[in-house]
């Protein structure tokens, strides 16, 4: 991959001269029809061999380009906004709306290009591999235009410019202690790099390799297949529809829908109701203040039928914990902000933090349930989005982020009843929409979507808790008594954890 880099190629001055003046003029045009359109969002992912002008190259490009309408992101250690949040979290923010270009210096390719022929576990820098070319297929897919570039240098070249940079005192800042332990190590790196391009060298995101010897070859290089990308993808323009018919539901494999089966009608009076109630809310206050639960982050996922008693569960949990310790989401219609990023960027800012609850009233399931059975989402968009989502849930479980996913189900009888009561009690009538009442006609197809959503969705690591919710008393009880045996169990997991690698020091 690295041996057409390694020719020596150069530009004369007169030739760059010549090009530039054009190909700046064609790269500012198609920025502002991409813009203008906001259908796309643009991001140029810089990576490659230490002193290779990756500063420079995003300078030339800012020079190049409006740079109102670009943002540049470099990757250092995690932030303590960061502390606890899946790895790629800080990746998830930095992704440009539509219509927006975005620099990121490495990126996610920063961490595992440096480790990968370092750690001992080539399983797990496998496994990162993986991700990311999921996570890139999923941006491709979302009409992201990723362009990645590796600028490289040979050894000897590598070698003769840290020289030059050290020698001069206005340029040895450059040159950090990583770079001569890179230089130290550069076959071995380079074989790490190529191993990772290689396994993410995807056709929707293929890797650019680019020689750097010659800044004005790196820099012409670079800026035509940013012009002919751009081009592509403008010409593309409006191919594609946001609204299409409905689709076509799934027929469940074995001719029975899961929630079929479930047992709606629970036993539970009042009394012990609140009995439980409160005993419960104080098990669930004191896991939040145990000193383990610092190390952690909860996120509850509420979906379910319309007034089936999400509402009131969430306000359970919420009244067990502080309130500087919680946030409570509510999901709706997607905003034009929401709707300019990637479909899961909505739900991927609210992840929490460490010693943290998000509580989700309707969640990212949304796509697999109203925008399969609306037709908001085309048939590609929802029957990818279940690996997507099972990706996403995995990741936040990587990261001791304890993922507990609720549906609250209640027949058709006692909706009509709940719907009533709405209307009639002056408080309530805001819990009541037209919407729901014409949902009701789509009862069938929601019970089918939301058993083929579970049957996929439901996961070791994030599995679904489906409740009987007739009784309001019972599925509140059943929603904190769940809530609270997930979080016991992972702190005495973690627990077990740290016995066992204390007993081996």
């Amino acid at each position: 991959m690295f041996e057409a880099a390694e020719l020596g190629h150069h530009i004369d001055k007169a030739t760059y001269k010549a090009e530039e003046p054009g190909l700046r003029e064609a790269l500012l045009d198609l920025q502002y029809q991409l813009h203008e359109r906001a259908e796309r969002s643009v991001v140029i992912l810089l990576s490659g061999v230490p002193t290779a002008g990756k500063g420079e190259m995003a300078n030339k490009l800012m020079e190049w380009l409006d740079p109102r309408h670009i943002a540049t992101h470099a990757f250092g250690t995690h932030s303590q906004d960061d502390a606890g949040r899946p790895e790629m979290y800080r990746f998830w923010r930095s992704l440009p709306p539509k219509g927006q270009i975005s620099i990121l210096f490495g990126g996610w390719y920063a961490g595992p290009i440096w480790e990968g022929e370092q750690q001992q576990d080539f399983a797990a820098w496998q496994r990162e591999a993986e991700k990311i070319a999921r996570f890139e297929r999923m941006l491709a897919s979302e009409g992201v235009l990723l362009l990645k570039f590796w600028l490289h240098l040979s050894a000897d070249e590598l070698k003769k410019r840290m020289k030059a940079l050290s020698d001069n005192p206005l340029t040895a800042w450059r040159i950090a202690d990583e770079d001569h332990v890179y230089l130290k190590h550069y076959q071995r790196n380079l074989e790490g790099a190529r191993k990772l391009l290689m396994a993410t060298n995807l056709a929707d995101a293929p890797w650019r390799v680019v020689e750097c010897v010659d800044e004005n070859f790196r820099a012409l290089t670079v800026g035509r297949q940013l012009k002919d990308a751009l081009a592509h993808h403008v010409a593309q323009s409006g191919q594609t529809e946001n609204r299409v018919d409905a689709p076509p539901l799934l027929a469940p494999v074995d001719g029975l829908r899961l929630l079929d089966t479930l047992k709606l009608d629970q036993d539970l009076d009042k009394k012990d109701y609140q009995r439980e109630l409160e005993l419960l809310q104080g098990r669930l206050n004191g896991l939040s203040r145990d000193p383990g639960f610092r190390n952690m982050a909860v996120v509850v996922a509420f979906e379910g039928m319309d007034a089936a008693g999400k509402g009131g569960s969430i306000r359970r949990i919420t009244g067990a914990l502080d309130v500087r310790s919680y946030q409570v989401v509510p999901i709706a219609a997607p905003t034009d902000e929401e709707k300019a990023q990637p479909w899961l960027w909505r739900f991927w800012r609210h992840v929490p933090a460490r010693g943290r609850f998000t509580v989700f009233d309707r969640t990212w399931y949304g796509r697999v349930l109203v925008e399969r059975i609306e037709g908001f989402a085309r048939v590609p968009e929802w029957m990818r989005a279940y690996n997507e989502i099972n990706d996403f849930e995995m990741q936040l479980d990587a990261a001791n982020v304890i993922v507990v996913k609720f549906w609250l189900a209640i027949d058709d009888e006692e909706q009509l009843k709940r719907f009533k009561a709405r209307e009639e009690i002056g408080y309530k009538r805001f819990k009541i929409t037209d919407d729901d009442w014409r949902n009701r006609e789509k009862w069938s197809q929601y019970i089918e979507a939301a058993s083929d959503m579970i049957e996929r969705t439901s996961t070791p690591y994030a599995p679904w808790h489906l409740i009987g919710a007739n009784n309001k008393y019972h599925a509140r009880i059943k929603v904190l008594q769940t809530l609270c045996e997930t979080i016991e169990a992972r702190l005495a997991r973690r627990q077990t954890a740290d016995k066992a690698a204390h007993k081996k020091k």
